[in-house]
């Protein structure tokens, strides 16, 4: 089925029908059977299905970002035994998997696809544990009232959340089938098994899963454990199935919502304030009016808009709107070079984050350093874009967000609807991972799309307003302190950090940006800190080592200058750029190898298997720089510290004329527990390797008093292909059987630090700001 017919089909399941009106025969992201078919059962396996009652609802407001969270627990009263994943908040069957009566098999995940590949993840486990092949799986991915809520889409938590609970509930499933087959069969069920979609009988007699479940219905909750298959046994989990999202993206196919074109379609662009906090005062629109194509303009209070019957004279109108418009602008951003200071002069709550003692040698030699990121952008490759439908009274909205159901709740009390007539589907965007400009453009489409109704309308930021507006990742100071004994052994280590939340996402309609600019503006929500072990500012300042005598504090910055909140990996990519970069100079002074110094702290198993390995994998031990100003480092963490394990070890080149840095090589190994597609891993740490590479080589937000100034690629500038390092490896450490750790952020904080830790090793001399620019270099160096 066409992609176009997949959205329509989609859009079906509420009412909607800007496409075509066929229903579908194939799921497809964002997509899936109508509702009424769902919940009706219509000769399917249908197990209690509860998609709004309250357990389903539990993980509404979520939270996290980076993408993080996962939302409430079970009800407190309930006292049964810890559901597997998303299973908890989740618990219904058939939430999660359907069964038709021709044999289709449909399974549900709260989760979106946003390029880690968890499509095809997903599949394999449903695939792996209901006995049929990979192609038998159709995904459902995150839309509201289809799919379970899931919250976020964030924190590498889809293959903990949502894989366990898909893996837990077809196993599940397919005992179910047995036992019901053996009474069709009359056998005991220990004598059938599930195979390519059949219960097979000793005796060569089997039932289709169409066939046993066709007419039934059934009311049933997971269970805590499931039969899971042996790993010895599998077949289609470890298999490096080729990626199904991959295609579109590199054919130039319809693969995300950028692509996405409805019959009727209309276009609109938002004309942003200059500068935060302005105010419009005054627009003469009739000359916008008469441009051709002009449709609508749409304005409240601050909030300007234009609707066209093309993009282009979208642009244009925009344009033109932005010369007529009169805006009331006030200087509120703080001087850029002394901003570190204003930074640690902003209230802040403290925020004893570890305080543990224990008896030690006296300290023999004590090392202190600061380091400091700016603030960095998302940096999306494609502008956030959206498209909304409002008609007979509903919304529906195509949103790249990562969370379907804490968007819907912010745009309901934005739009003033009930939840039921707002639905949000999950499409592909082009630039993710964090909270970039995805959930404020589907609001700026669901604010047209209600002031024009009946006509689907596509909203596309522009580059400017990507760059300006989005929320950035926020501005970090850490301070470190240890002290060696005599042996060259830490026994004290204190750590401070200065850092926001990390994450303002959606929930409340008051941090979506539109709601902000409205005549009756909502205000966004109170910053708050995410509490440990996961974390935002403070996530992952506990080291992993063994320390006997630790401090950790967070400073809580609670208000920003710039507007702040999840960016890939919240604060552990500066926690970790710090602490892995500190513990290279402890070994210096220590006298100590980088590797051998770790591996003496480190009591954690796997953890010294992944360092162990990268440094194998790298020839860390026999290594000799090849040429002048080549230098290597290494550095290691445990994303959340409960995450997955990464080690990285990198080879860079430093011209000590220019002091450009460029990465030669990486190598890495990595501890996600169970591997489902080792391909899936290998594309999360490359990617992982090469976007840390560019936050720490390239990445600063750049501003005036007044305005943002970083609007363009020239002014933004990130990696560009020439910098790329010649060689990337990534080593898997498989864990059959052990749980699913999460691959998405766990190489960015070891990239940073193993960077930083190489140019030291290069030049002789530590630069300790982000990012490691040529000037910076040039000047540490003193040439």
């Amino acid at each position: 089925m066409s992609a176009l017919k997949s959205i329509a089909a989609a859009a079906s399941l509420f009412g909607q029908t800007p496409g075509d009106p066929e229903p579908a025969a194939h799921v497809e992201a964002g997509t899936g059977p109508s509702r009424r078919s769902v919940l009706v059962g219509g000769g399917s396996l249908v197990v209690g299905f509860s998609l709004f009652g309250n357990q389903a609802l539990a993980q509404e407001g979520g939270q996290n970002g980076g993408g993080e969270g996962t939302g409430a627990a079970a009800h407190p009263e309930e006292k049964a035994p810890a559901l597997p994943g998303s299973l908890k908040t989740n618990p219904q069957l058939d939430s999660w998997i359907r069964i038709d009566a021709d044999g289709a098999i449909t399974v549900f995940t709260g989760k979106a696809e946003l390029g880690q590949g968890i499509k095809t993840a997903l599949s394999q486990l449903a695939a792996e544990e209901l006995g049929v092949e990979f192609k038998a799986i159709r995904l459902v991915t995150a839309s509201t009232g289809v799919t379970p809520n899931e919250g976020y889409t964030a924190g590498s938590h889809s293959m903990q959340d949502s894989g366990t609970a898909i893996m837990n509930a077809a196993a599940q499933v397919r005992e179910i089938l047995i036992g019901m087959a053996g009474t069709k069969l009359n056998l005991p069920a220990e004598q059938l098994k599930a195979e390519n979609a059949a219960i097979v009988a000793p005796d060569g007699r089997k039932l289709g899963y169409g066939e046993i479940v066709a007419g039934q219905r059934f009311n049933t909750q997971a269970q805590p454990t499931s039969k899971l298959r042996d790993p010895l046994n599998f077949t289609i989990i470890g298999q490096e199935i080729p990626r199904v999202d991959i295609p579109g993206k590199v054919t130039g196919g319809v693969a995300y919502v950028q692509d996405l074109r409805l019959p009727g379609m209309v276009h609109a662009r938002v004309v942003r304030p200059p500068s935060y906090g302005a105010q419009l005062t005054a627009i003469d629109t009739s000359a916008v009016e008469k441009l051709p194509g002009v449709l609508k303009i749409v304005r409240d209070g601050s909030f300007l808009a234009v609707v066209t019957a093309k993009e282009f004279q979208a642009v244009t109108a925009m344009r033109a709107l932005q010369v007529a418009a009169e805006w009331q602008e006030r200087p509120s951003l703080p001087n850029q070079s002394t901003y570190y200071k204003t930074f640690r002069s902003l209230p802040s709550d403290y925020r004893l984050i570890l305080d543990s003692h224990a008896p030690t040698a006296p300290a023999a030699k004590t090392v202190s350093a600061t380091f400091h990121r700016p603030h960095q952008s998302h940096g999306s490759i494609g502008p956030s874009c959206a498209v909304a439908h409002f008609t007979g009274g509903k919304m529906t909205v195509w949103t790249h967000t990562q969370g379907v159901y804490p968007l819907r709740k912010a745009l309901t009390e934005l739009l003033a609807l009930p939840d039921e007539q707002v639905q949000c589907i999950h499409t592909e965007g082009s630039g993710c991972y964090g909270h970039n400009g995805a959930d404020d453009v589907a609001a700026d489409a669901a604010l047209i799309a209600r002031a024009f109704p009946d006509k689907p309308v596509r909203v596309q930021w522009m580059r400017e307003d990507e760059h300006g507006w989005e929320p950035y990742g926020s501005a970090m100071i850490t301070e470190l302190s240890g002290s060696l004994d005599a042996g060259g052994k830490i026994v004290d280590f204190q750590f401070e950090v200065w850092s926001n939340t990390h994450n303002g996402r959606p929930g409340p309609a008051g941090n979506l940006l539109a709601a902000q600019y409205l005549e009756k503006p909502f205000t966004p929500a109170p910053p708050t800190p995410i509490p440990q072990p996961e974390g935002g500012g403070d996530r992952n300042s506990i080291p992993l080592y063994h320390i006997p005598n630790a401090k950790v504090v967070e400073h809580f910055v609670k208000t920003m200058p710039l507007r702040v909140s999840a960016m890939r990996g919240l604060g552990a990519y500066m926690n970790i750029f710090s602490i892995e970069s500190f513990m290279d100079e402890m070994a210096v002074a220590a006298g100590a190898d980088p590797v051998e110094f770790r591996l003496r702290h480190m009591e954690d198993a796997r953890a010294r298997d992944v360092i162990s390995k990268a440094a194998e994998e790298f020839g860390w031990s026999s290594w000799k720089a090849s040429a002048p100003g080549r230098g290597r480092g290494f550095a290691f963490a445990r994303y959340k510290n409960l995450g997955a394990y990464c080690a990285i070890a990198a080879e860079v080149e430093v011209e000590r004329e220019t002091g450009a840095v460029r990465p030669v090589r990486f190598v890495a190994a990595t501890d996600s527990g169970q591997v489902v597609n080792p391909n899936g891993i290998r594309n999360q740490v490359e990617g992982a390797i090469v976007q840390s590479s560019s936050w720490t080589l390239f990445e600063q937000v750049t501003y005036d008093n007044t305005r943002i100034s970083s609007r363009t690629w020239s002014t933004y500038p990130i990696l560009r292909f020439p910098a790329l390092p010649d060689t990337v490896e990534v080593h898997i450490i498989d864990r059959p059987g052990l749980p699913f750790l999460g691959t998405g952020e766990c190489g960015q904080g070891p990239t940073s630090a193993a960077l930083a830790n190489a140019v030291a090793n290069a030049v002789g001399v530590r630069v300790r700001d982000l990012p490691l620019t040529p000037n910076r270099v040039k000047t540490a160096i003193g040439v």
